[in-house]
């Protein structure tokens, strides 16, 4: 099982080597890890963020389990060498297309979020987002209208390939935890999410046994926070899914409790080929003091197992490890506790 570890910027080295601590831990036969560099670490060392060394690596490899990018100090280079370059060129370069976020209160730590306790609890959530299509990557420009004045536009775009690869995606994911499935759109405006809506309906004939609604978007964000316990798996584009994972993240309390993946259609002698990583960023404020949080890359780990590898009861135990350490009050300064990087991973692993 090769894992090519991207430690990228900031504290992504110190989250990332106690995530590889943690995976170490669990003795897995045939793993092998290997390291490459990327994203600031990567210009000053090779000229450019995404190196063809460490794409290589990516391709080669079963999975990827990646840290952080962005450095300060290469925030005056041109766009395509900044660091946030690499892991958009990881995503077009790899495939990715259906990111995974799960956003989750864990029991005794309903205070930290900013919902009240009593809506908090409920917040248990898969959010599939698409990656590679919609607005984001439509054309666009500005132009000057025949009144002279300057103009902004953007075109939001999906063929029905698009969605329905993402679709089964998300009805897989909600036919094997028993979920239903809420798909978020604006169909009452929009013709991208009309198509969306009935390329949704025509999937979901194949998985019957999975109960499936409809969400306007904004109906959606207001749902997310006050009854997000209606949601099982939430399906949506590219522009609603970033609004709405991050909605859902901050409603947990801690970006450093959330872990995602982005997968694609390649499929290895193990599973589905993914890239795994944390929400939060490179955070170079507290880079190299031992202050970061790892449990979200530590969970990323996890969906690793899952997801890439098949290893259902092993990201089981690293999720149940997890929980137990914060139940036991072992909190890191973001969760307004002591305890320190190493501190914390050292005791997920004791609870493995």
């Amino acid at each position: 099982m090769k894992i090519a570890v991207l430690p990228g910027d900031g504290i992504g080295p110190e989250v990332t080597a106690e995530a590889v601590a943690v995976l170490e831990s669990l003795a897995l036969p045939g793993l092998v890890l290997f390291s490459g560099d990327v994203g600031g670490a990567a210009y000053h060392r090779h000229g450019h963020p995404l190196p063809e060394e460490t794409l290589a690596m990516a391709r080669e490899a079963d999975a990827v389990l990646f840290g952080a990018v962005g450095d300060p100090s290469c925030d005056t280079l041109e766009r395509h060498l900044r660091p946030e370059q690499a892991i958009l060129g990881l995503r077009k370069h790899l495939g990715l297309f259906a990111n995974l976020r799960p956003a989750r209160v864990f029991a005794g730590l309903e205070h930290l979020s900013p919902l009240r306790a009593g809506i908090a609890g409920g917040l248990d959530m898969l959010i599939v987002r698409e990656l590679t299509g919609d607005v984001y990557f439509g054309a666009k420009g500005q132009r000057t209208t025949d009144s002279g004045e300057r103009e902004g536009w953007d075109a939001m775009s999906y063929a029905e390939s698009e969605v329905r690869r993402i679709a089964h995606v998300a009805f897989r994911a909600a036919q094997s935890a028993g979920l239903p499935l809420t798909s978020v759109d604006k169909a009452n405006v929009l013709e991208t999410s009309q198509l969306w809506r009935d390329v949704v309906v025509e999937v979901s004939a194949e998985y019957p046994e999975v109960a499936l609604d409809h969400m306007y978007v904004d109906n959606a964000a207001m749902q997310v926070v006050s009854h997000p316990d209606r949601f099982g798996v939430v399906l949506t584009g590219n522009l609603f899914g970033d609004i709405l994972s991050d909605l859902a993240s901050a409603a947990v309390g801690s970006i450093g409790l959330l872990p995602s993946s982005s997968l694609g259609e390649r499929q290895t002698a193990y599973g589905t080929f993914g890239l795994y990583e944390p929400i939060h960023g490179s955070a170079p404020d507290i880079a190299g003091q031992g202050k970061a949080n790892p449990m979200a890359t530590i969970l990323s780990a996890a969906m690793m197992l899952r997801h890439s590898f098949g290893m259902e009861a092993e990201a089981a135990r690293v999720e149940a490890a997890v929980a137990r350490a914060l139940a036991d009050g072992i909190l890191g300064g973001d969760l307004g506790g002591a305890h320190g990087t190493a501190a914390i991973g050292a005791a997920v692993r004791e609870r493995l």
